[in-house]
């Protein structure tokens, strides 16, 4: 396994995993807000974010980050490899290398918050609404303890 950032090119590849993924764990969206959430995250979010990638022994990737202004704004594991430690590895990545500090996750997804609060992060707020406005409250997470 090798983690290295992700270029354009990579695109197409991390947006399949990226749908993959939100079909396994979001349970509580909606259809028509992943079909409109795709194109905006394809064509703006991923050039929006520092983004690392975590390739497997062929090459392929697994698994991705994405961080911007020390927030983990995008973390996602193809579903084949979900619970193989690739999500742990690129968090820790990300908060080693790349200084994140924060991470916003939707209240509905219980695993996520499960995971950051193993990885060390608190929640310390709530937001009713998502990042587009949606009825999909987040909850505010941050590591417990930021080396400053």
């Amino acid at each position: 396994m090798n983690i290295e950032r992700a270029e354009k090119k990579d695109y197409q590849t991390l947006i399949k995993i990226w749908e993959e993924s939100v079909r396994a764990t979001h349970d509580f969206l909606k259809e028509k807000d992943l079909v409109a959430l795709k194109p905006l995250i394809l064509d703006h979010y991923f050039d929006a974010v520092t983004l690392i990638c975590m390739r497997d022994q062929r090459g392929e990737i697994v698994g991705f980050c994405g961080t911007h202004e020390n927030n983990i704004e995008m973390l996602f594991i193809s579903p084949a490899m979900r619970g193989s430690g690739i999500g742990a590895l690129l968090t820790i990545h990300a908060i080693e290398k790349l200084g994140a500090t924060k991470v916003d996750v939707n209240e509905q997804n219980g695993q996520a918050i499960g995971f950051y609060q193993r990885m060390g992060f608190i929640v310390i707020g709530r937001s009713p609404l998502d990042g587009q406005g949606k009825p999909y409250p987040l909850l505010h997470m941050q590591l417990a303890i930021v080396n400053t």
